[in-house]
C-alpha cells in the first residue's frame, strides 16, 4: 500500500523545477506552468511537513519572477492611482517555470494569488525562525512591491481563483489580499505597521478598508456569497475580457446572487478575515456544507460549475478537512482525509477532481476532448491533503 502523505511529498519535491517553481500538474499541457496561488499552498504544505529547503526555493522563483516583471507592475499601480481602467500592464497570475509570460492568452489579472504568496511567504519565515529584519533584500523590494501593487489595485473586479467572473470583486481573493498586506507588514517589520512609514505605508489601514468592503457588501442572507458587482464608477480592466464590468444592475455595489463557492472556506483558513468560529463563517460553512458538500464524499467549487462537468475536487475536501480541525471538529475533517485517500490511483496519484458526482455531467465529454482527461497528479491537491494530514497529527498529539 502506497504511503499517502510520504507519496504526496516525493510527487511535489520530484516535480519542483530547478528554477524552484512548482508545476500545477507536470502532465496535463495547459497546467505546466506554476501559478503563485497553487505554489504558496504547495510551498506551505511543504514548510508545515519540515521540507523549507523546497519552501525557499519556490519563494526565491516567485521574488525573481516579480522583479523581472516590476515594470508592468509599477505601471499598473500609477493607473490605479489615476482612478484609471487598466491596460495590459499588469502581473501575470502564472508564469512559465522560468518566470517569463506564456505565449497563449489566459485570464491572467487575478490578485489572490499574490497575497496568499505574502501569506504563504511570512508563514515559512516563521517556521524558520528567521527575523524580518534580515530578508534577503531582493525578498524585501518583492515584499514591498506586492504590498504597493495589493493596496493599489484591490477595489478592481478581477478574475476570481477559477479563472473566471472578471466583471465582479470577490469575497476570497478579498480575503487574500487582506491576509497579503497584513503578512507584508509583517515581513517589512515596522516598529507600528498603523503608522505610515517608507517601507510599510499604512498597510493595516488599507487591509481593514478590504476587510470593511467584503463584510458590507458580500454577505446576503446571513452569509457570504461567491461575488461582489462592483460599486457605480469602479475602474476597472480596460480590455474586451472585462467589458460587462460597469453594466446596469439592481444590486451594484452588493451580491450577484446569495450561491455560495467553496473557496469561501479561505475567508477564515487560512487568511483570517473572519475566525473559524465567527458566526457568518460558520453560517457561510454551513450552506457550502448543503450546497456543495456530498455526503461521505467531495466538495465542488460552486452549484454553476460545468469545468469537467462540475465534479468534486480533491483539495477542496482538503481545505474543508483543514477548516474543521480549526473550527474544532476533527471528526468531520478525518472522515475527508478517508475520501481524499480512496481518490488516490494505485500509484498514488491524486488527481485535481473526480466525476463520480458531476453538476454538469453533459459537459464532462466536451472538457475531455478539448483538454484531455483530469490533471493528475496536482500539486495542489497533494499539497492541501498533506496540510490536513499534518493538522490532524497536530490534533492527537495536543490529545
Amino acid at each position: 500500500m502506497v504511503n499517502l502523505p510520504q507519496h504526496s511529498i516525493q510527487v511535489i519535491l520530484t516535480h519542483q523545477a530547478p528554477s524552484g517553481a512548482y508545476p500545477a500538474s507536470p502532465t496535463f499541457p495547459t497546467y505546466r506552468y506554476s501559478w503563485f496561488r497553487d505554489g504558496a499552498f504547495i510551498a506551505y504544505a511543504m514548510d508545515v511537513v519540515g521540507e523549507h529547503e523546497s519552501a525557499r526555493r519556490f519563494h526565491d522563483w516567485v521574488v525573481r519572477t516579480l522583479l523581472r516583471h516590476r515594470e508592468q507592475a509599477e505601471r499598473a499601480i500609477r493607473r490605479a492611482e489615476r482612478g484609471r481602467p487598466l491596460d495590459e500592464d499588469y502581473l501575470h497570475t502564472r508564469y512559465t517555470l522560468d518566470g517569463e509570460i506564456g505565449d497563449e492568452e489566459w485570464p491572467n489579472f487575478q490578485l489572490d494569488g499574490l497575497g496568499t504568496w505574502l501569506w504563504a511567504l511570512a508563514a515559512h519565515v516563521r517556521r524558520r525562525g528567521d527575523n524580518p529584519y534580515t530578508l534577503p533584500p531582493p525578498w524585501r523590494e518583492a515584499v514591498k512591491l506586492t504590498a504597493r501593487y495589493l493596496a493599489a489595485l484591490w477595489a478592481y473586479p478581477c478574475y476570481d481563483l477559477w479563472e473566471e467572473h472578471p466583471q465582479y470583486l470577490h469575497p476570497y481573493t478579498l480575503s487574500a489580499i487582506y491576509a497579503g498586506l497584513w503578512a507584508a507588514g509583517e515581513l517589512l517589520a515596522t516598529a507600528d505597521r498603523r503608522r505610515p512609514t517608507a517601507d510599510s505605508p499604512s498597510l493595516s489601514d488599507v487591509a481593514d478598508r478590504v476587510r470593511d468592503f467584503a463584510l458590507t457588501h458580500g454577505v446576503q442572507d446571513g452569509h457570504l456569497v461567491k461575488s461582489i458587482v462592483p460599486p457605480e464608477g469602479t475602474p476597472a480592466l480596460g480590455s474586451s475580457s472585462s467589458a460587462v464590468v460597469g453594466e446596469a444592475s439592481p444590486t451594484v455595489g452588493g451580491p450577484p446572487s446569495a450561491a455560495v463557492d467553496a473557496s469561501l472556506i479561505g475567508v477564515s483558513t487560512p487568511h483570517r478575515l473572519l475566525s473559524p468560529t465567527d458566526p457568518l463563517m460558520q453560517a457561510t460553512v454551513a450552506r457550502i456544507e448543503t450546497d456543495l458538500h456530498c455526503e461521505g464524499g467531495g466538495v465542488h467549487r460552486y452549484r454553476a460549475d460545468t469545468y469537467y462537468g462540475g465534479g468534486e475536487w480533491v483539495l477542496l475536501a482538503g481545505w474543508l478537512g483543514w477548516y474543521y480541525v480549526e473550527a474544532g471538529e476533527p471528526e468531520q475533517a478525518r472522515a475527508l482525509l478517508r475520501w481524499i485517500e480512496a481518490q488516490a490511483d494505485p500509484e498514488g496519484n491524486l488527481p485535481e477532481q473526480v466525476s463520480t458526482h458531476l453538476l454538469a455531467p453533459a459537459y464532462y465529454s466536451e472538457w475531455e476532448a478539448l483538454w484531455g482527461p483530469v490533471a493528475k497528479p496536482l500539486l495542489w491537491s497533494h499539497a492541501m491533503y498533506l496540510i490536513l494530514h499534518r493538522a490532524l497529527e497536530g490534533v492527537s498529539e495536543r490529545t
